[in-house]
């Protein structure tokens, strides 16, 4: 059974068009504060009537589709401001949503918003179901194997089975060894977010396999 990885990011900038590129939509790049998650980035106008598109960066589409306060961080601004998303849809086949925000009426006031990032704080998250986590809160998990600690969760990568990468212990400080180890029940039986833990039982050859 695969365990599901919910994304909400900070301190990440992305071209929407590519996401393995650094965006050029805003300059001078926009660093993400502390206390705050980015779920999404203006990308367009849409129409005349002030809607715009927004490429989003988290797995809830709640961010956009229900109405209520959400924060605005400006290209080049280190502090967010508050602002009301009255409504919003998902765009089939293009991952995009199309937002309405209080007092942006026209297709001009749209257009100076591209590049602002859309914010909520790190202590609104949403509620999940049984093995589903956060991304925040599996980087930085310490992994063991049989009572071993054999190293620390650095980063998560999306594939068909989600990726845990882990930077092996004792490892030469200029040679730093990871490991990729498939997000899935059978392999990561536990995980223990409260004690920043979690215990793997890999198949013979899954960490040789990866070196």
């Amino acid at each position: 059974m695969q365990k599901q990885i919910k994304k909400e990011e900070k301190n990440k900038t992305k071209n929407p068009k590519n996401p393995n590129q650094s965006s050029t939509i805003s300059s001078p790049a926009t660093s993400i504060p502390d206390g705050w998650l980015e779920i999404g980035t203006i990308v367009a106008a849409q129409g005349l009537h002030g809607e715009m598109r927004v490429y989003p960066d988290t797995d809830f589409p709640e961010r956009f589709e229900v109405p209520g306060a959400r924060w605005l961080l400006r290209p080049g601004s280190t502090q967010p401001e508050k602002i009301e998303l009255l409504a919003g849809k998902y765009l089939e086949g293009k991952n995009l949503y199309v937002i309405k925000l209080e007092g942006v009426q026209n297709r001009n006031q749209a257009e100076e918003m591209r590049g602002c990032k859309l914010l909520v704080s790190e202590d609104d998250r949403p509620q999940l179901g049984e093995d589903e986590y956060h991304i925040l809160d599996l980087v930085g998990l310490q992994v063991f194997m049989s009572g071993e600690f054999i190293g620390t969760v650095i980063n998560l990568i999306p594939a068909g089975n989600d990726l845990l990468e882990v930077e092996l212990h004792n490892q030469e400080k200029d040679n730093k060894k990871t490991v990729l180890i498939p997000f899935v029940k059978e392999i990561v039986p536990v995980v223990d977010i409260q004690n920043k833990r979690a215990e793997i039982t890999p198949p013979e050859g899954l960490l040789e396999l990866n070196n």
